[in-house]
């Protein structure tokens, strides 16, 4: 039948119908689908077998993995398995034990590894060098915790501390006994006072320091660092903190037991030194006054290298204050068990090398003689042209003390152009001096340090310790802390940013460092010594409260062993007292093993920038423990 192109009746399309294909089709495609659906349910149903013998299917982020079992497959064959399949091996017993630091004999509590009483007695007596620094070689470094006594307790918070001690932190009472009638030291109890008094001082110290007053300035912020050699338990420091002026205060391990160790647990800065044969660690030009008080120092012998040794150190204008024999021998030989002959030699001496330095002798009135440095070398160059005198050193690094010789040569001050200019340059008075640019700097004689990455500094670190006081609250917490210690201080910008509060900060420069900055330190009106960290420090153990480092490890990376600085800082950090390092997180993850298996608790977080910077932040904190008690097998 013909096609109709339109509809008449009687004609029959035969074009087929394309919408009831297009039906049956998706109702076959439905159908088939429902189909396969119940197939696949029914064949991973849990009730039903799986048609594979010997075998199971376990579905994994999307991957089958087929495994041999003897097991029910509807166990697993439902069950999605997230589990981790691969695991590291556990490591050798020897491997788990790389950092392994038992706890000392408890003979050791008050160890001092560059001071030891046993090894100093090898070296030559003659001018005390067997008391100066003296480490132990590598196969001697003591590998273990040195504990605190059994007893062992928090000191007393500053200012409380300055009047007194636990007994049992320092155990020794041949001081109370040595000088019962000078009031260095009293036993009460179960704790030490200390009265104020010194040898030369029986009226107290307060007295003592009100008498120098009378002599020089110490009120108007010209004076802000002072070192006093052979500091007995440190009095003189102790009580012009009140005054803004801080002190370095050293004296031998020994020559009268724990003198060093009383001044550090009444929050005194200290160290353990003494004048022998090698610079003091100190730059040139450091302190504004320094101190004698009956220090026994033979100052005129030796071609007079100690006094030299002082007038490095001291600042141009700087004062020395020397009390105790010779000064006013006159009325004092008698007790002094010495003849006016001796003590009159001992004075002109002194007085003889005091002049080849270009000192001026300012006054003696009573039991005090005063000398003052020259502000410059400039009249003094032009005296050495008429007469023979003590010749300037040549080609010195007046700054480089650790282990130099000592000179009797004078080292030079920097050149001036007038008779009125102070050589170096004049410093702010305190507390100006702070936050004013360092005259070492200003000058361009610390190359690579500008006056604009001076002030960045300032900044930069009152940010981070302000982070620091976030993380850590018993920084913040004012008179939690009192003796703290940087280890690489750079610029002093961690200690300048706590200097309101009632804390003092040991700034360490190590003598590793790029830059000499210890002389910059200083002129800031901070102290500070210079330190290499493969050694022990000159102190007793438990000397600090808090220790900061900032990319200290990755300085030593290759220079000694990090479990060995650990160990050192666990020396000398108190129980119970806190760690912030600042380093490269690799380096930091090492630290914080190191640090775990020391028993510390230590945690690593981010850096004050955010979590993007390489360089984290270390908090740890040392636990109580002590040595056992006598008789006891067991630590506190």
């Amino acid at each position: 039948m013909a096609n109709c192109p339109i509809p008449v009746p009687g004609c029959t399309s035969r074009k087929p119908n394309k919408l009831i294909t297009n039906v049956y089709f998706l109702t076959f495609t439905a159908f088939a689908c429902v189909v396969f659906y119940f197939l696949g349910l029914w064949q991973h149903s849990p009730s039903g077998d799986d048609p594979i013998s010997g075998t199971s299917f376990i579905i994994a982020d999307s991957i089958c993995v087929q495994q041999n079992s003897t097991s029910t497959p509807s166990t697993t064959a439902t069950n999605l398995d997230f589990a981790a399949h691969h695991y590291i091996p556990d490591p050798p017993q020897t491997a788990a034990r790389e950092f392994n630091f038992p706890p000392c004999d408890a003979s050791l509590s008050e160890y001092t590894p560059c001071e030891d009483v046993h090894r100093s007695l090898k070296f030559d007596r003659d001018r005390l060098i067997y008391r100066e620094r003296h480490c132990p070689e590598p196969g001697e470094v003591v590998k273990c915790r040195i504990p605190a006594p059994s007893g062992y307790r928090i000191p007393f918070r500053w200012p409380q501390s300055r009047d007194m001690a636990w007994f049992a932190n320092v155990p020794h009472k041949e001081l109370t006994v040595e000088k019962k009638n000078q009031n260095w030291v009293q036993f009460e109890g179960d704790r030490f006072r200390f009265p104020g008094g010194g040898t030369m001082f029986p009226r107290g110290a307060d007295a003592y320091i009100d008498d120098i007053g009378k002599l020089i300035n110490l009120n108007d912020g010209s004076i802000r660092t002072a070192i006093d050699t052979g500091c007995g338990v440190a009095s003189w420091g102790a009580y012009l903190l009140s005054r803004d002026i801080i002190a370095m205060s050293f004296a031998p391990r020994d020559t009268h037991e724990a003198q060093v160790q009383f001044a550090l647990e009444r929050g005194v800065p200290a160290l353990i030194g003494v004048l022998a044969s090698i610079r003091l660690p100190y730059p040139s030009r450091a302190f504004d006054m320094a101190h004698c008080s009956r220090c026994l120092i033979p100052w005129g012998q030796n071609d007079g290298s100690y006094l030299v040794e002082v007038d490095r150190v001291l600042r141009p204008g700087g004062y020395w204050v020397l009390s105790g024999p010779p000064i006013n021998w006159e009325n004092h030989w008698k007790g002094w068990q010495r003849t006016r002959e001796s003590l009159k030699e001992e004075q002109d001496g002194i007085e003889k090398v005091a002049t080849s330095l270009c000192w001026k002798k300012l006054v003696q009135k009573g039991d005090l003689a005063v000398w003052q440095k020259p502000s410059n070398h400039m009249q003094c160059k032009i005296t050495r042209k008429v007469q023979t005198n003590r010749p300037f050193c040549e080609a010195k690094d007046p700054d480089k003390a650790w282990y130099t010789k000592l000179d009797t040569c004078l080292t030079p001050l920097p050149e001036v152009t007038d008779i009125k200019e102070v050589s170096g340059g004049e410093l702010a008075k305190w507390p100006q001096r702070l936050t004013s640019i360092p005259p070492r700097i200003s000058s361009g004689n610390l190359k690579g340090i500008t006056a604009e990455m001076f002030t960045e500094n300032r900044e930069l670190w009152k940010k981070r310790v302000a982070y620091y006081k976030s993380m850590d609250y018993q920084l913040a917490e004012r008179g939690r802390y009192r003796n703290l210690l940087d280890m690489n201080a750079y610029l002093g910008g961690f200690a300048a940013a706590l200097v309101d509060d009632p804390v003092w900060v040991m700034n360490i420069v190590p003598v590793e460092a790029q830059i000499n900055t210890l002389g910059a330190i200083y002129e800031r009106g901070l102290i500070g010594t210079y330190h290499n960290w493969c050694e022990a420090m000159s102190t007793y153990p438990r000397t600090y409260d808090f220790i900061h480092g900032d990319s200290v490890f990755s300085l030593y990376k290759y220079r000694c062993e990090m479990g060995d600085i650990l160990l050192e800082m666990d020396r000398i950090l108190r129980p119970t007292g806190t760690v912030i390092l600042r380093d490269d997180v690799d380096v930091l993850l090492k630290v914080k093993s190191i640090a775990e298996a020391m028993q510390w608790n230590a945690r690593i977080t981010d850096h004050e920038k955010g979590p993007h910077e390489r360089e984290k932040i270390l908090l740890a904190a040392k636990q109580y423990w002590t040595a056992p008690e006598t008789g006891q097998n067991q630590q506190r």
